[in-house]
């Protein structure tokens, strides 16, 4: 299943209808992201945004092999694109919502299934074991962070949007922007005080940062709309070499 990744400029070129579901996930991801007096806690994400580095794709209903069509077309080119760029990719909405802890399983789901698609082996420095500091998801031998949001979230409003939706961000974004410990430090303390202002919750204790011995990437992928403790879904997402 192959679906063009389009630029902020496509999205209405591509889907003319204003009603059309496309429309109207991204209109609200596009006031999220620009709203001058509520403004949205990644910064990474704005930026791209701004300039016009996110890539977006808009799919009926992801899948495995869809999400796996998406990155196989976007990390090569995604150098070319910009140092914050993302790979956004929509669901259409459906008629009912379901829960935080369906989407999660999805979640995990869709993410393994998608893992199981690479023809790349694991890159050799990346941990396979997610209980590991420095495990991180990877396709086509490219570490990348993943985050998922969906229409259940309510209080973590950093977490909402009207259809399931994933972002994607390459680990070299942040290892450019944040190269020095008080680049770091300094983003750190924007996005937190961004998302004490944004969410109805508290920030999660699960985030941190990248290699941190008491950080796990994957606890940050999917966050609960409560400040509950998450449960690791796999020992390993794939198998060493696959």
């Amino acid at each position: 299943m192959d679906f063009p990744l389009l630029r902020r400029a496509d999205v209405p070129a591509t889907h003319p209808a204003r009603d059309s579901w496309q429309r109207i996930v991204f209109a609200e991801f596009e006031a999220a992201l620009t709203s001058p007096s509520r403004p949205f806690p990644c910064t990474f994400g704005a930026a791209g945004f701004k300039t016009d580095q996110l890539r977006y794709a808009f799919c009926t209903e992801l899948t495995p092999a869809a999400v796996a069509n998406a990155l196989t077309a976007y990390l090569p080119c995604a150098r070319e694109f910009g140092p914050n760029t993302s790979l956004v990719i929509f669901e259409a909405p459906r008629p009912a919502p379901g829960t935080v802890e369906q989407h999660e399983q999805r979640f995990w789901k869709l993410l393994r299934g998608t893992a199981a698609l690479d023809t790349v082996a694991w890159p050799k420095h990346v941990p396979t074991e997610l209980d590991q500091p420095l495990w991180e998801f990877c396709f086509a031998g490219e570490p990348i962070f993943v985050v998922c949001n969906t229409p259940a979230h309510v209080l973590r409003q950093s977490r909402r949007a009207s259809g399931f939706m994933l972002t994607f961000q390459p680990r070299w974004v942040f290892e450019q922007i944040l190269g020095t410990p008080e680049a770091s430090e300094k983003s750190v303390g924007i996005v937190s005080r961004r998302l004490a202002a944004f969410d109805l919750v508290p920030r999660c204790p699960a985030l941190g940062s990248y290699g941190q011995a008491d950080v796990r990437e994957w606890k940050q992928y999917f966050l609960p709309d409560e400040n509950i403790a998450a449960t690791q879904p796999f020992t390993t997402l794939r198998d060493v070499g696959a």
